[in-house]
């Protein structure tokens, strides 16, 4: 592991611990979670490695191999707001738990991400490997639920993305061949098996080549326009609202919704179009793989990347690119943009059989039309995987 390796060198001693969080996709549930909606997910073998060790004096000293800057700051003393660097995500982490369990120790740590930046939740990745390695040198043991909770309220609170429980939810549930269906109205979940007469599936991931941050992008204007449409949709209604920012269109039924929607802003309109649409399309994704129908699921796939497109109103040029080659391509169940869809990846569900091919039909399309990226863009083909092991 090349994290360990760093560390030793860094510190001329080997790391005492070593941890892994894994990425994850989502197939089918993209822009759904901050409005309670339901999900589905897997985690994949690729992820976030740390290798670190502790440090008495309550300093954590902190180094990533995809970023040059080392970050340290002091459990007890972690600054207040974002230095506007990679460790943000990190700091407030620190600041969650250590209002929950104070912290004594800190802890010098290598971190290192076996995939390019964007569209896997490498965010909430980053996040849970370090609160697992924190709370191992402070003698603290949290439970799943805590543990998806702080690493939400560090993203929200402290970076300032309105992001939901997706991404950490399929880092800490998911199970290998298994679908991770959940429902964030009230964080129930259930682990669907692959069924034994499904078609084999790997998971291909494509990087644009572009990388993104969620906080620079227009991600939190779509969760305002989501709300605005909900809150808009209750007056109409003359349903009971209160805060903006506890108003989610999981409050308001469908039918309010076909009934007013048309009184709506184009733009809010939209935003609420493909979060119903996509709270269906999960539903019935989920049923296709209880069933071992891997190209319903995937058809599915491809229906929700369209409508992110169409009414999420997101995508670059590159990922819109990648994901109609994705469309046509032979040996493709399904695809979507993988994560808020402004740069990153794509992620897609394939034959096994077709995957030479497949790696290259969509490298030589995308490739002609933005020759730039050529060195940038990149392959990468997965399997399933456990979340992260606490």
């Amino acid at each position: 592991m090349r994290a360990a390796d760093v560390f030793e060198n860094t510190y001329n001693k080997p790391a005492a611990y070593t941890a892994f969080t894994p990425y994850r996709i989502c197939p089918i549930g993209a822009h759904s979670d901050h409005q309670l909606g339901k999900i589905t997910g897997f985690a994949i073998d690729k992820g976030i490695h740390i290798a670190y060790g502790p440090k008495e004096n309550g300093v954590i000293e902190i180094k990533s191999l995809q970023f040059d800057k080392r970050a340290q700051w002091h459990v007890a003393a972690t600054p207040e707001t974002v230095q506007n660097d990679w460790a943000d995500h990190l700091r407030g982490a620190t600041i969650a738990l250590n209002k929950r369990y104070p912290l004594r120790r800190g802890l010098c740590a290598i971190i290192d991400g076996e995939l390019p930046i964007g569209g896997l939740s490498s965010s909430a990745a980053v996040i849970i490997t370090f609160l697992s390695a924190l709370c191992t040198m402070n003698g603290i043991e949290l439970a799943p639920s805590e543990l998806i909770s702080i690493s939400q309220e560090a993203e929200n609170a402290y970076v300032g993305v309105s992001c939901g429980k997706l991404d950490q939810s399929c880092e800490v549930y998911c199970k290998k061949n298994h679908l991770l269906y959940m429902d964030l109205q009230d964080d129930t979940y259930e682990l669907i098996p692959q069924h034994p007469d499904m078609k084999p599936y790997k998971i291909a991931i494509f990087f644009s080549g572009l990388e993104r941050s969620l906080a620079g992008s227009a991600f939190n204007m779509r969760v305002d326009e989501c709300r605005s449409a909900a809150y808009a949709l209750k007056a109409y209604a003359g349903m009971e609202y209160g805060k903006f920012g506890e108003t989610n269109l999981r409050d308001v039924p469908y039918e309010v919704y076909l009934e007013y929607k048309d009184k709506l802003p184009e733009n809010w309109r939209k935003r609420a179009e493909h979060w119903y649409t996509e709270l269906d399309r999960v539903q019935r994704g989920a049923e296709a793989w209880r069933n071992g129908d891997i190209e319903e699921f995937g058809r599915l796939s491809f229906e929700s990347g369209k409508s992110s497109i169409f009414n999420w109103e997101t995508g670059s040029p590159e990922l819109k690119k990648l994901y109609e080659i994705m469309t046509y391509t032979e040996g493709i169940y399904g695809g979507r943009f993988s994560g808020a869809g402004f740069k990153g990846c794509c992620m897609a569900l394939i034959t096994p059989d077709f995957e030479e091919s497949i790696i290259e039909k969509v490298t030589r399309e995308y490739l002609e039309a933005f020759p730039h990226l050529e060195g940038k863009y990149s392959v990468h083909v997965c399997e399933s995987a456990d979340g992260v092991n606490l």
